[in-house]
């Protein structure tokens, strides 16, 4: 099967879970003899092989509200032919929708994986305009839809999106994550240690772990915090820890590559994830693979992994501080039972078999 994969972002080119989505399924679809070419928004060379895939890059032209814009997509889709099946990632940028116009006119069938209703990178008032409009429509275009979960589902079909929808669950490789294994020499701390996984921007509401901790301080003040990841309010997060007088006890690793995570998971004891949207956080996976106890936003979709190790909190930065002291003072951290049947390897197969399904229709 010849697979053109549209891609917003590509690891490692872009880092965080949707980029690694999108690189890990073409490299594991090549990998099942499949041909794999994915065509993402980016500098450097236009065109080249990686882990038995093809990227074929395009430059933008502007980026509104972060969402890249690049005709030079429209121009290979335009002249792209040959190719069994289109896979689209997430709705939410330009490449999508160019796309779904691609599908408009052409025959090629479309495959549209929604990674989360919302943007991390714009009001939430946009997106529900934009939800009722262009995005709706990009939706209807696809033949199918990749949902992760049942609520993700139907809050599609709350939208009047019509398209077909299999849900396909996210998934992890839990061999790699495990609570077996060497911990990272990144972590070095005698008391707690709570950790923040991904980009430092709105969406993920960093600012609340930080003001959580400073709280969770108060309870264990021996405890350290370690956010993972970059983005637009680092400098912004590292001024609140002065201003909150707990610098000394906060390390911004920055951005790790996927290989050292397994380690750092290892290495802690609270994952918090203070997000206002989400798809299924693969951060939520790994680290409830690892052994770890996650604080996470009570989103309706987290609700089917919710399980021993993992606490849902609805509201504010002490309600959160109360969930991660609760963790620590409990020490319940074994919720790998509860994701178990979240494995990637299934995730790439039942992908790979819908795409199969809708190849010539």
């Amino acid at each position: 099967m010849r697979i053109l994969r549209i891609a917003q972002k590509v690891y490692p080119d872009v880092t965080g879970g949707g980029p690694y989505h999108v690189h890990a399924m073409s490299r594991d679809q090549a990998a099942m003899g499949h041909d794999v070419t994915v065509l993402t928004v980016g500098e450097g060379a236009r065109q080249e092989e990686r882990d038995g895939y093809t990227i074929v890059r395009r430059p933008a032209i502007a980026k509104p509200l972060g969402n890249a814009i690049a005709p030079g997509i429209a121009r290979f889709l335009r002249t792209a032919d040959g190719y069994d099946v289109i896979h689209a990632h997430s709705h939410l940028y330009a490449s999508t929708n160019l796309a779904a116009v691609a599908r408009r006119f052409g025959e090629t069938p479309l495959a549209v994986t929604n990674h989360g209703l919302y943007s991390q990178t714009a009001p939430e008032w946009v997106f529900d305009i934009y939800l009722k409009t262009l995005g709706r429509w990009t939706f209807n275009r696809a033949d199918v839809v990749f949902c992760y979960t049942d609520a993700d589902r139907q809050r599609l079909r709350n939208r009047s999106v019509t398209a077909p929808i299999e849900v396909v669950s996210n998934g992890i490789d839990t061999g790699r994550f495990s609570s077996d294994g060497p911990e990272s020499e990144l972590i070095e701390s005698t008391g707690p240690v709570v950790l923040f996984v991904g980009r430092l921007v709105d969406g993920k509401r960093p600012e609340v772990a930080v003001e959580a901790f400073a709280k969770v301080r108060d309870v264990y003040p021996d405890a350290q915090l370690y956010l993972c990841g970059d983005g637009p309010l680092r400098d912004d997060l590292e001024k609140q820890t002065k201003q909150s007088g707990i610098e000394s006890a906060v390390t911004f690793l920055g951005h790790l590559s996927y290989d050292e995570m397994p380690a750092v998971y290892r290495s802690v004891d609270v994952l918090v994830l203070p997000s206002r949207a989400e798809g299924l956080p693969r951060t939520v996976l790994e680290a409830m693979a690892s052994g770890v106890s996650v604080v996470v936003s009570d989103l309706e979709q987290i609700q089917e992994i919710v399980g021993a190790g993992c606490r849902p909190v609805d509201g504010d930065a002490d309600e959160f501080a109360d969930a991660i002291t609760a963790s620590i003072r409990t020490n319940n951290v074994r919720g790998s039972e509860r994701v178990e049947e979240y494995q990637w390897s299934d995730t790439v197969a039942q992908t790979t078999e819908v795409l199969e399904s809708i190849r010539g229709s």
